[in-house]
């Protein structure tokens, strides 16, 4: 009885302290296949000719660890203790929560050993097959039950808004999970879609793109919401234009995918309402951005000496970019020029890696020494070191994806007086060649910095000890 009682009043940090972790630990994985993929591009005989090792096994690989074994880490350690600090109570059931972790270690497991076989549904970012989609729904609820469980038992009246932002993702990606991963089994690992040709399409880049919109986005704007106020020492610089941010984003990005399906059997119709959707977004988007980074008012002198602050509002810049150029690449007009070139490469890694990965990495940074009993961090040095080759990484790899993407729209689009194309297709990918070399280039520098993050991590967990955090007697505003 004593012991339970013990458990009541302390923070459940165990299953953050695994999921940071192995945050760190996924996050070399997936960007050391991502590296080995761009080096295959660059150089195709590094292909040895066994077929788990080919780009097309490899490549689904690489995202599927990125997205949802480093960010859906990150995603799940910084909602558990944030909705723990906030609501000022311990997890709802420690059981469900240890489930989540074991669970979803599993999941990145089968992945990591399937698609390599070429057991794949051949969806975007829901290559799984149907056992593991099952066992990510049976996570993902189970996750929905702890969040807002321990939301629902809170001591503080109010919610704060990174829980709307948490409580939002994880809403979205179980509905958009489970309607897209619908299909018809046919054996152990092998199914067929619920849907077919152009409906298949739509269902999939409504999945697709909300899977950047959500999981991408929203989770981690959940991160942007409770660590800048609390590495910078200072409120929100507008809590009502979080909300409103809040608000505007999810009734807005559910209905921006078909801005992946321009010039293709999509009716034109939906093709423009994604379109608009898509421009809309902007507003929201920026409205963030800047209620973040204006968060530092009266505090921009922190930047010269706080590494991890310096990650958190870098990563701001990134998204405001990319949710910039997104939108501008969802006008049809652009749109026929950026299609299939590697522009969209470089858009999608501004915001995996520049936003993405600089808020998780940032947030990373300051839960370890607070998970472990240590001040601060094994080596500030390493954090700034850090930092700034990940930065350069992050623009020598999309500076040399937009070029080489406009590059190939133009060349693809060039007819000479006769009508007749002005360039191969093959004579394209030669003139890329150069900047795939500087696409390696800028993801080993960022993968360096992973592991020296990784190397910064061990030392703070051999240095530390494991706490029991107190939760507080009396309930305070967050």
């Amino acid at each position: 009885m004593t012991f339970a009682n013990t458990q009541a009043t302390v923070y459940n940090d165990k299953v953050v302290r695994q999921f940071a972790v192995m945050t760190v630990v996924w996050g070399v994985v997936g960007m050391l296949v991502g590296v080995i993929i761009a080096a295959q591009l660059t150089w195709p005989q590094l292909n040895p000719g066994i077929s788990w090792l080919s780009y097309g096994r490899l490549r689904p690989l690489h995202t599927n660890a990125v997205i949802f074994a480093f960010g859906g880490c990150g995603l799940f350690a910084t909602a558990y203790y944030v909705v723990q600090r906030t609501c000022q109570v311990r997890l709802f059931s420690d059981k469900l929560a240890a489930f989540t972790f074991w669970g979803w270690q599993l999941v990145i497991l089968a992945t990591a050993i399937t698609l390599p076989l070429g057991l794949n549904s051949s969806k975007e970012y829901a290559e799984m097959e149907w056992p593991i989609d099952v066992l990510i729904a049976l996570v993902w609820v189970s996750f929905a039950v702890v969040f807002f469980g321990t939301v629902g038992t809170r001591r503080v009246k109010h919610i704060y808004v990174a829980n709307w932002f948490y409580g939002g993702f994880i809403l979205a990606i179980a509905l958009l999970h489970i309607v897209n991963s619908a299909a018809l089994p046919v054996g152990l690992f092998k199914s067929y879609s619920a849907y077919a040709g152009v409906q298949d399409a739509m269902v999939q880049w409504w999945y697709g793109h909300n899977a950047v919109g959500f999981f991408l986005t929203t989770g981690f704007l959940g991160m942007m919401y409770y660590f800048i106020p609390k590495q910078a020492e200072r409120p929100v610089y507008s809590y009502r234009l979080s909300i409103v941010h809040f608000w505007a984003l999810i009734f807005t990005y559910m209905w921006a995918g078909p801005h992946h399906l321009h010039y293709t059997a999509l009716p034109d119709w939906a093709q423009s309402v994604g379109m608009v959707f898509s421009l809309i977004l902007l507003a929201p988007s920026w409205g963030g951005m800047m209620n973040g980074i204006m968060t530092l008012s009266g505090a921009w002198h922190k930047l010269r000496d706080d590494p991890i602050l310096r990650f958190l509002i870098v990563s701001l810049s990134f998204y405001g970019m990319s949710t910039f150029e997104g939108p501008m690449m969802s006008i049809k007009t652009v749109n026929a020029l950026s299609h299939y070139t590697d522009w969209t490469v470089g858009h999608v890694h501004s915001g995996a890696l520049g936003w993405v990965g600089l808020i998780t990495i940032g947030s990373i940074y300051y839960l370890l020494p607070r998970l472990f009993g240590q001040r601060q961090m094994y080596s500030i040095k390493a954090i700034e070191v850090h930092f700034w080759i990940a930065t350069i990484g992050i623009v020598v790899y999309i500076a040399a994806m937009w070029i080489a993407g406009v590059m190939q729209g133009l060349m693809w689009r060039a007819v000479n007086a006769d009508g007749t194309l002005t360039y191969t297709f093959v004579e394209s990918v030669k003139a890329t060649y150069p900047f795939y070399v500087l696409r390696l280039i800028g993801g080993l520098l960022y993968l360096s910095g992973m592991v020296v993050m990784l190397w910064n991590m061990l030392k703070t967990i051999a240095a530390g000890r494991v706490v029991q955090v107190q939760i507080p007697a009396v309930a305070a505003h967050a």
